[in-house]
């Protein structure tokens, strides 16, 4: 059964600051993720070209292949060999509207299983009803959850995800003064936007197919809280950089990552930008951790 969820991250930032801490944090999240990954495991981008095209107007696209199949759990065994699952994605970023699609494994016995993440960004503390332009059927589906970034909870995943153990309720940028994120800071803070992030997932499989997408929506929820607290804890790293300054950094880590691999793949000297997003899961028993790890490996843009 298809599962739809939109997340809300709330952000103490303006929509045009969102668009370089959203390409900063991915790139540094994912040169982080080569530094403690295995040998032969990271990133792979396959292209990273400019595209132009009716539903989203200009933007980038990126393809890339996920080498992590040291974290998918040990009962997808039983479907096919871990060493043949590798995660495809796909990207469009026309920001402040992107999606990130194709989802799957790169593995014909898992060729049915699809997410997608439909981000768009707006001026606003979460409290627009439909920016996703979603029908009848569709809302009747949709779940909405509005995640807090100025959060504590830690667990599993947020382990998974990895980085610094991050505190915003004490935290204040030294340069733009933003912070600490107390209570209801959602309703006073200016600059405010959202990431509005549609989720939408399809295992159709007997059996464990519930199971699957019970994981992926998981790991999104945890993937999306992490990754924003660090972008608002790097706030004073890439609020003086300019887009083309990170654009720069980002094609310099598309380079090193296919060197890891030893390929040459489809660069663009104005390449890339990826939407942050991602797979973790939660539970208490070696079950759960396992689901966990299959989530994060489809680390998505990250």
């Amino acid at each position: 059964m298809v599962q739809i969820t939109e997340f809300r991250v709330v952000m103490p930032l303006s929509v045009e600051e969102y668009k370089i801490a959203q390409m900063y944090t991915v790139t540094k999240m994912q040169q982080q993720q080569q530094t403690s990954g295995g040998a032969d495991e990271g990133v792979e981008v396959l292209v990273n070209e400019p595209f132009e095209n009716e539903e989203f107007g200009k933007g980038q696209f990126t393809s890339k292949i996920y080498h992590l199949q040291s974290k998918l759990p040990s009962w997808l065994a039983a479907f096919a060999p871990l060493n043949s699952m590798l995660i495809e994605e796909e990207a469009w970023n026309a920001y402040p509207k992107c999606k990130t699609g194709c989802i799957s494994f790169h593995c014909p016995y898992f060729g049915r299983f699809k997410l997608t993440i439909e981000s768009i960004h707006l001026s606003d503390n979460g409290c627009s009803p439909n920016v996703h332009n979603l029908d009848a059927d569709a809302l009747a589906l949709r779940k909405v959850e509005t995640l807090d970034i100025g959060t504590n909870a830690r667990d599993y995943w947020t382990y998974i995800v990895g980085g610094p153990e991050i505190d915003l309720t004490n935290f204040c940028s030294a340069k733009k003064q933003r912070g600490p994120l107390t209570q209801g800071w959602q309703e006073t803070c200016d600059p405010v936007m959202t990431a509005y992030k549609l989720v939408t997932v399809d295992a159709p499989y007997w059996g464990f197919g519930y199971r699957l997408e019970q994981a992926a929506l998981a790991g999104e929820r945890s993937l999306f809280l992490e990754s924003h607290k660090q972008c608002i804890y790097w706030l004073d790293e890439w609020c003086d950089l300019t887009f083309e300054d990170v654009r720069q950094l980002e094609v310099a880590t598309d380079v090193a990552l296919n060197q890891r691999f030893n390929k040459q793949h489809t660069m663009s000297p104005s390449a890339k930008s990826s939407d942050t997003n991602g797979l973790i899961v939660e539970t208490s028993n070696q079950q759960a951790m396992d689901e966990a790890n299959l989530s994060s490996s489809l680390v998505v843009r990250s």
